[in-house]
């Protein structure tokens, strides 16, 4: 494995992304249960982020009250444009052939078990913000300044194209909520720049993940799910 990832360096970046990716198009098609397909999802999202990435991840913070604190922002920026303006992403500038619709990806069922629900909240507070983060700031911002090399490009530098690009793709990436995504893509990328420590960004995007999970379990706006 290790002669492996240091022939390919890209791979502790992009490869949990990538499992990410086939999980969220294999996982409905898989004949499970809700509870099951959760466990399957959290086990195998964990074992190949945990193989792959454990070389380049660290979780420390530099910056802790802060980068709190900016998840807790981002999180209100998130729902604010729904819970001010009701109808707001009724717009076909939300919901159109492009970007999709407003809707759920958990069923009815997995609404009401326990098991996937748990499932749910894990994945989308500790196992996604590192999946994202590796691949957005860690990898792809410098993949762009340097597609020879991304490791000559230190974390948290970007050029104006690649800090456009990635907030830009990140946004897409957001479906019906690309608006808010696209703010959610500058704020990361600022406090990228800020901190040049992808551990930042992960607690800060957890935060903003986990904030998100409660609210959807409090409200049942399974929308943001």
């Amino acid at each position: 494995m290790e002669s492996l990832l240091s022939r390919h360096p890209w791979m502790p970046y992009v490869v949990p992304f990538a499992a990410f990716l086939g999980m969220l198009l294999l996982g409905p098609l898989l004949p499970l249960s809700p509870a099951v397909e959760g466990i399957v999802r959290v086990t195998v999202l964990a074992w190949v982020t945990w193989l792959f990435a454990r070389p380049v991840l660290s979780l420390r913070m530099t910056r802790p009250v802060a980068t709190i604190g900016l998840g807790i922002v981002v999180f209100v920026l998130w729902i604010a444009p729904d819970q001010l303006f009701p109808g707001y992403r009724d717009s076909i500038l939300f919901q159109n052939s492009i970007t999709g619709q407003v809707a759920s990806s958990m069923s009815i069922e997995a609404r009401n078990d326990v098991i996937a629900l748990i499932c749910r909240f894990a994945r989308a507070t500790l196992i996604v913000p590192i999946v994202e983060e590796l691949f957005w700031r860690g990898w792809l911002v410098r993949w762009i300044d340097d597609p020879e090399d991304f490791r000559n490009r230190p974390l948290g530098r970007f050029t104006q194209f690649s800090f456009l690009s990635v907030a830009v793709v990140f946004a897409v990436q957001h479906g019906a909520y690309w608006d808010v995504g696209l703010l959610t893509g500058f704020i990361y990328n600022w406090w990228m720049i800020r901190t040049k420590s992808l551990g930042d960004l992960i607690w800060c995007h957890g935060v903003t993940n986990g904030c998100l999970s409660i609210w959807v379990l409090a409200t049942g706006q399974w929308q943001y799910w």
